[in-house]
Formats: C-alpha cells, sequence, structure tokens
C-alpha cells in the first residue's frame, strides 16, 4: 500500500499558498505534523490537539503524541476549525484597536491644532490692539511735534525781514549763497529732519510689532516674550507720564471722621479709616501691639491709631444704636385726634368680660376656661354716634397684676368694674392703685344691678376708703350704674367715655414711623410668632422693618379684632402683626426703622444688655454671697418644672405665681418656660432635670407624647390657672418634712438599782404620773437635766414583759445601751408623732 493511499487533506481558508491553509496528512493510523502556510514563510507546526506527551503526531489540547484514541476524524475536524475560528477573531480584535487608536490619534491632533489656531487668533488680536494704541500714541506726537514747529516758524522772521535784516548788514540773503545763512533756516530744515526720523522709527516699530505677533518654534521652547502687559497697565503708564509731563500733584489725603465704640476690630478700624489693613498691623507692631486683623483693641490704642493717621475720632458707646429710634418731637400742624384707649380692670368674676361682650355684642367668655379670662384681649368698638373706641380687656385673677400694669401704661381711660352684689374686693384696690400709677383718669361701672342682692350705695361708700370719690358722693369720677345681663346703662358707659375722651384731647401723628405696645404674643404653629400689638403713634404698614424689644421682623401681614386682613393700622388700631423672629415680651415696645441692619444690631444689643443683666442677677460676687448661697441650697428643697403655654402673658404670670409658692424649706424653681407646643427637647430637659411638663392651653406633639412615655416624664395639661397653682402648690407641700411631735405620756422615778445577769442593770422604779409605754422613747433626768434619751430595752412588771405600766405600779426598766442609772434619777416618757404640713 502506497502512502498515498489513504491520505487526506484538509484546506481551510482557501487553501491558497498566500492565503494560507491548514493541512493534514493520516497515514497508516498515525498522524504527521501540520504544515501551516502563511504569506511570508512555511511553518511546520505540531498538529493541534497534541499534547498528551506521546511521541509521534500532535492532536488537539495535546502536548505532541498520538492522537488519544476515541477521537474520531469529524471531532478532529471541528476542533481545527474551533482553532482557526479564534485566530481569526483574534486578528480582528487586533485590526479594530489599531483602528481606534488612529481614530484617537486624529481626535487629539484636531484639538490641539484648534487650540492653538484660538491662541493664534487671541494673539493676533492682542498684537493689533497693541499697535493699534502704538499708532494713535504716534499721531499724538507727531500732532505735538508739528505744532511746535508752527510755533517756532512763527516765531522766525519772513524772507524779507531776512533780506531786509541782510541788506543793513551787508551779508546777502538765505538761499543766494551768501556766507551767512538766516538763523530761522536751519530750525526749519531741523524740524523737518526730526519729524521724518520720527517717521521711520514709528514704520520700524509698527514692523517689528508685526513680526513680533508671529510665534516661533524657538520663541515657544525659549520662553521668550513671556507675560505680556494689559491694555490697562499700559493705559496707567501713559497717564502717569502724562501727569509727570504737565507737572500735576498728587491728591491731598482725605480726612474722615471716624466712629469709635468701646471695642473694635483691626480690620474694622481699618474699613472706617478707608486705610489698608495691613498698614493699620504694621503701625500697631510698631507701638508694641502684636495683633491680627481679627482682634479686637480697646478705644484708647485705636483712638492713637485713628490720630496717627491724621484722621478725627468720634466717640460713641454701645447704646447709640438704639439712637436711631429715637425720633423728634411732633409739630402741632401734624397732630390729629385719635380714638381712645379704654382698660377694663376690675375683680375676678365682677363681670369685666361680659360687659365688654355685652358692647361689642359678641361672646368672648365662652371661648375662656371656666369662663374666666386668662389673656389680654384688645377690641375696637364702633357706638351708635359713630366713635371709635378701643378696648382693652385684662385678666381679673390676682396672677395677672403684671398684665394689667402694663395694661394701664397704654391707656388713656380706665374702666373700674365693681359688682353691686359683691362692693370692693382685693382686686379691686389693686385695680385702683395700677390707674393712680399710671395717672389715667377712671371710671366706675357698677355693674350687676338687675340683681336682688345689690347695693350700689355700698359700692360707693367702700370706694371712699381708698380715695375714689364717685359724682354721685359730690366727687370727680363719673359712675354708671350698668347690667351686662340686661344692657341696662351700657349707653350711659359709653356717653361717659366719650365725654372723658373728649376732655383728654387725644391727638396723634399719623404720617411717621409707627410706635405701639406688645399687648400680647404667642407662638401660632401655622403661622409663627403672632405678636397683638397697640399702635400709640404713625402708622404701621404693611412692609415694615420693626424692632421689638429683643426681637425684629418685617410686617408680612396685619390682621385686626374681626380676623380682617388689612394693609395699615393707625394709632389707637390694635392689629396681630407676623413677620417677627421671635416671640416677644408682652409689654414690649414696637418702634419701625429704615434698614434690616438697624433692626438685628438693636435687637442684638437689647439681647446682649439682657443676658448681662440676668447673669449679674444670678452671680455671686462676694464671699458672704457664695456661702450664703451655698448654705440656701442646702437647706432649701426644690421642686423643678418646665412651663409651656399659650401665649406669652399667660407664661408670665404663671412663673410670677409659682415664684410665689414656698417658704424657707420649700420652693418651686421654673427651669424654662416658654409659648407653644410642647416639644421633645423639653421632655428631655425635664428627664435630665427629674420634674414634670406643664402645659397651659397648650399639648405635646406626637414625638414628644412618645418621649414622655419612654422616659416616664409626666405632663400635666391645665387651662384654669387656678388648678395649676394649687397642683404646685400640693406637690411642694409634699416636699416638706413631716412636723415631729412630742406628747408626754407619764413619769416614773427610780427607787433603786439592780444588777440582772444577761441584761445588764436594770432600774426599780415607780409610775408617778401617766404611763409607761415599752414602745414610747425615754430621757433620764438627773437633778432636772437630761442625761440620756433613748428608748427602753425592757418593761417588766414581776417576772413578765408587759407593753405598759398604768401610774402608781412599781415595774422594771432597762436602758438601751445605757447602764448608768442611779436611785433618785426620773424617767421621762413621750411618744413622737408626725404631722404632714402644707403651705
Amino acid at each position: 500500500m502506497s502512502d498515498n493511499d489513504g491520505k487526506k487533506t484538509l484546506g481551510v481558508g482557501g487553501g491558497g499558498p498566500r492565503s494560507g491553509s491548514v493541512k493534514q496528512s493520516f497515514s497508516h493510523g498515525r498522524t504527521k505534523n501540520v504544515v501551516v502556510e502563511t504569506k511570508r514563510k512555511r511553518v511546520v507546526k505540531p498538529a493541534a490537539g497534541a499534547g498528551s506527551g506521546k511521541p509521534g503526531g500532535s492532536l488537539p489540547g495535546g502536548s505532541g503524541g498520538k492522537r488519544p484514541a476515541g477521537i474520531s476524524d469529524a471531532e478532529m475536524e471541528r476542533r481545527l476549525r474551533a482553532l482557526q475560528a479564534a485566530k481569526a477573531r483574534e486578528v480582528e480584535e487586533t485590526a479594530q484597536r489599531a483602528a481606534e487608536e488612529k481614530a484617537r490619534t486624529e481626535e487629539r491632533d484636531r484639538l490641539r491644532a484648534e487650540k492653538e489656531q484660538k491662541e493664534r487668533e487671541q494673539r493676533e488680536a492682542e498684537e493689533r490692539m497693541r499697535a493699534k494704541v502704538e499708532e494713535e500714541a504716534r499721531k499724538k506726537a507727531d500732532a505735538a511735534a508739528a505744532k511746535k514747529a508752527e510755533a517756532v516758524a512763527a516765531a522766525a522772521p519772513t524772507p524779507k525781514e531776512e533780506a531786509g535784516a541782510a541788506r543793513s548788514s551787508g551779508a546777502k540773503p538765505a538761499g543766494t549763497g551768501g556766507p551767512a545763512a538766516a538763523p530761522g533756516a536751519p530750525q526749519m530744515r531741523k524740524a523737518e529732519r526730526e519729524r521724518e526720523e520720527r517717521g521711520r522709527s514709528a514704520r520700524g516699530r509698527d514692523d517689528n510689532a508685526r513680526r513680533s505677533g508671529k510665534l516661533t518654534l524657538n520663541q515657544a521652547l525659549g520662553g521668550e516674550g513671556g507675560r505680556q502687559k494689559s491694555m490697562a497697565a499700559m493705559k496707567r503708564k501713559q497717564e502717569r507720564a502724562r501727569q509727570k509731563a504737565m507737572g500735576t500733584q498728587s491728591r491731598e489725603k482725605v480726612v474722615r471722621d471716624v466712629q469709635l465704640p468701646e471695642a473694635i476690630t483691626v480690620a474694622e478700624l481699618a474699613n472706617r479709616m478707608a486705610e489698608r489693613v495691613a498698614d493699620v498691623v504694621k503701625s500697631l507692631m510698631q507701638s508694641g501691639i502684636m495683633v491680627t486683623q481679627n482682634q479686637s483693641i480697646d478705644a484708647d490704642t485705636a483712638e492713637v491709631i485713628i490720630e496717627e493717621f491724621g484722621h478725627r475720632v468720634t466717640r460713641v458707646s454701645a447704646g447709640d444704636v438704639e439712637d436711631v429710634i429715637r425720633t423728634a418731637e411732633d409739630k402741632p400742624e401734624d397732630l390729629k385726634s385719635r380714638p381712645p384707649v379704654i382698660t377694663i380692670m376690675g375683680h375676678v368674676d365682677h363681670g369685666k368680660t361680659s360687659l365688654l361682650d355685652r358692647i361689642r355684642q359678641t361672646s368672648v367668655t365662652s371661648g375662656e376656661a371656666g369662663g374666666i379670662t386668662q389673656h389680654i384681649g384688645a377690641y375696637q368698638v364702633t357706638t351708635k354716634d359713630g366713635a371709635v373706641l378701643t378696648f382693652l380687656d385684662t385678666p381679673g385673677h390676682a396672677a395677672f397684676t403684671s398684665m394689667r400694669s402694663r395694661g394701664a401704661h397704654v391707656t388713656d381711660i380706665v374702666v373700674l368694674v365693681v359688682a353691686a352684689d359683691d362692693a370692693v374686693m382685693p382686686q379691686t384696690i389693686e385695680a385702683i392703685s395700677h390707674a393712680k400709677a399710671a395717672g389715667v383718669p377712671m371710671i366706675v361701672a357698677i355693674n350687676k344691678v338687675d340683681k336682688h342682692s345689690a347695693n350700689p350705695t355700698k359700692v360707693r361708700t367702700d370706694l371712699l376708703q381708698h380715695e375714689v370719690v364717685v359724682e354721685q358722693m359730690s366727687g370727680e369720677v363719673q359712675d354708671v350704674e350698668v347690667s351686662a345681663h340686661t344692657g341696662q346703662g351700657l349707653d350711659e358707659l359709653l356717653e361717659a367715655i366719650a365725654l372723658q375722651a373728649e376732655l383728654l384731647e387725644l391727638h396723634a401723628n399719623p404720617d411717621r414711623n409707627a410706635e405701639g405696645a406688645v399687648i400680647e404674643a404667642q407662638l401660632d404653629v401655622g403661622r409663627g410668632p403672632v405678636a397683638t400689638v397697640l399702635v400709640q403713634n404713625g402708622t404701621l404698614k404693611q412692609g415694615d422693618i420693626f424692632v421689638v424689644g429683643e426681637q425684629y421682623g418685617k410686617v408680612r401681614a396685619l390682621q385686626n379684632d374681626k380676623g380682617e386682613r388689612v394693609k395699615e393700622a393707625g394709632p389707637s388700631v390694635p392689629v396681630e402683626v407676623l413677620g417677627l423672629n421671635g416671640t416677644p415680651e408682652a409689654g414690649d415696645v414696637l418702634n419701625v426703622v429704615e434698614t434690616e441692619a438697624q433692626a438685628r444690631e438693636i435687637a442684638e444689643y437689647r439681647a446682649h444688655i439682657a443676658k448681662e443683666k440676668r447673669a449679674a442677677v444670678g452671680a455671686a460676687t462676694t464671699l458672704e454671697q457664695l456661702m450664703k448661697k451655698a448654705k440656701d441650697d442646702k437647706n432649701v428643697s426644690e421642686l423643678p418644672v418646665v412651663v409651656k403655654a399659650d401665649v406669652q402673658g399667660s407664661a408670665e404670670a404663671i412663673v410670677q405665681a409659682l415664684e410665689k409658692v414656698g417658704n424657707d424649706e420649700v420652693r418651686v424653681r421654673v427651669i424654662h418656660y416658654g409659648v407653644g407646643a410642647i416639644t421633645e427637647t423639653d421632655i428631655g430637659l425635664a428627664e435630665a432635670s427629674g420634674c414634670p411638663v406643664i402645659g397651659f392651653n397648650v399639648r405635646a406633639n406626637a414625638p414628644a407624647r412618645n418621649a414622655a412615655n419612654q422616659k416616664g416624664v409626666e405632663i400635666r395639661y391645665y387651662s384654669v390657672i387656678y388648678d395649676l397653682v394649687d397642683d404646685v402648690k400640693a406637690a411642694a407641700s409634699g416636699l416638706l418634712s413631716n412636723e415631729i411631735r412630742e406628747n408626754f405620756i407619764g413619769y416614773a422615778s427610780i427607787k433603786e438599782v439592780f444588777k440582772v445577769s444577761n441584761v445588764g442593770k436594770v432600774a426599780g422604779c415607780l409610775v408617778t404620773e401617766g404611763v409607761a409605754r415599752r414602745s414610747a422613747g425615754v430621757r433620764l433626768l438627773r437633778d432636772n437635766v437630761v442625761v440620756h434619751e433613748g428608748t427602753l430595752k425592757t418593761l417588766k412588771r414581776f417576772k413578765d414583759e408587759v407593753p405598759e405600766v398604768q401610774s402608781g405600779q412599781e415595774c422594771g426598766m432597762a436602758f438601751e445601751n445605757y447602764e448608768d442609772i442611779r436611785p433618785g434619777d426620773v424617767i421621762e416618757i413621750f411618744e413622737r408623732e408626725e404631722i404632714e404640713r402644707s403651705l
């Protein structure tokens, strides 16, 4: 059998010698080497699949050797095709990577070319601008030279004058070849030569500038040229040259008036002097003061520096920031009449709010807890005659004394309401005192005259004791009998108020910045801090910037007592103001300022002063004060509480009422009070202090309730101030130590002393008075002096232990831990009982 018999040739990829082929021959069941033909050379490789380690042909997956048994020709052909496909994919990926690299290179070249083109255009534009400036400068120089030449020519003699001069002197005229030339001719020729030279130099500069605009490779690599001067720098240089040529002097230094407070930072001092900060710091360092621009220096040092720089000093104080709200007096022609402000005062439950309710034809008390007014309300009422009256309704409870006093300070007329069936009460007397202190007229309204038990005459008589003499008692104070229930006497009351207002001649200037007083303030959930303001002077408009106490803001909205939005509020008009940055105190004064910066500065100054006052009140400065404070804190038990109320006035009044609860042993300490709902922060503070949270007409939000349940903090809600004060007083009473009271129950005299084994000394006694009890306390008296106080260890009657021994009987007594007993001593027997105390 020949070698060619049974040979099998596989051609892959066209089989041509240039395109490459893979051939495999099989002879006598043995695999020969694979011949791979490529474009350049012919390489003999082991057959794919070889690698079994056996000698002979190579197979796919092997390392050389015979084809493993069980590999068919079809499997062998499939493996070879897979190998060829992998090689083809590798070739394609290589070609694709080469194409991508080429595309990236082209993109980089294009971006570089664009950047160079842009830079080139920018340089050309700058060169053109520079050439234009130089051309303008050259033209100006030429014009100046021409003017100078014309002046020289005008000063030179004319040709006729030259000829005359030559004839007179015997010389030839210029240009005739004479020995002497006219003096003006050389100057003219010299000016022409200078003009030609300037033209040539200008042309040369233009050529050089045009050439310098071209960037060569050597210039780019060598770094020649560098940073070019800007147009502004060139203009400044030309301006300096022009001023130098004209001989102008520098400007004189501006002397400023520098306002100097008690302390000022170096940077602020330099700013007020309009000097460089570095110069001020340098001057301070030369004086031996090493500071930076953010450090503060005192006024004396700053004054020395200001004078050194040549400025004038104006000393100011920190309180001068409030000068912007101190306005001048109003002119008489600017004043206009305003409605009177009437405050309703009197004892609790004498019908103040009901009387005002009848006047307004509304129902106010129905919205108050228990029918008692807890807040100050401000209302405006128009009478049948068209007169406008502004009423302030103040609470009548004793805890609201401060709120009533604020109402009296902003009012024009006080209406004192006294119940005809109750006469003058303690808070009626307080109201009289507030009205007299404020210096305002008073009108007495005797209410509840429709009742059977009413006695108006008794009311008038009781008022005499407090120096209030009504008209019916030949006095000057008007009195009107009214009934809030039936409406009796209301018209007479309004007439009396109108008459009193006419006598007062109330005027205000509505055409100025508003000034008013805060009647009430609260933190509304949806609207934020809200203040009820009674405008006293000027007109408060929407958009005004104001400062009130330690707070400031901008009027976002105004709302009158009927709940209607208004754009402005004039004198004696109560409105709710929205737009504050915080809740002010009831009684704070509202002032409108020009800018928000002024308002912020004034508010920060007032807050700083208030903080210093609070710190000064709570600080103990001397050693005696420190020792006294430490002793008081040790001996006094405190009940801490956290108070949250719906309005500022109520919160203040509650705090004042709670501070009055207590004595030398127990006191209530309000660690925090505020306006608004009880929050999680309040619960955290109460937990840290171990105290309850008291809410007056407010409730805790959901996170606060959850926190209170987790931390075990008690929240107590109240709507009537009586209940709140009573509960706190009862809780504070629990901190009082019980009173120990001794009751003497008997006496016994010692007749003899015996020694008993395992017991010690035993006194044989006779109970002379009362009874001797085993559980009672005893004192041993020797010559009426107490030598021991303790308890009994044993009490026996004969040999038996007994609980007590009656008077006239004998017994045996032994003291606990004491044996120094003698015949003739007297034993005093007593019992202690604890009595609970209350405030």
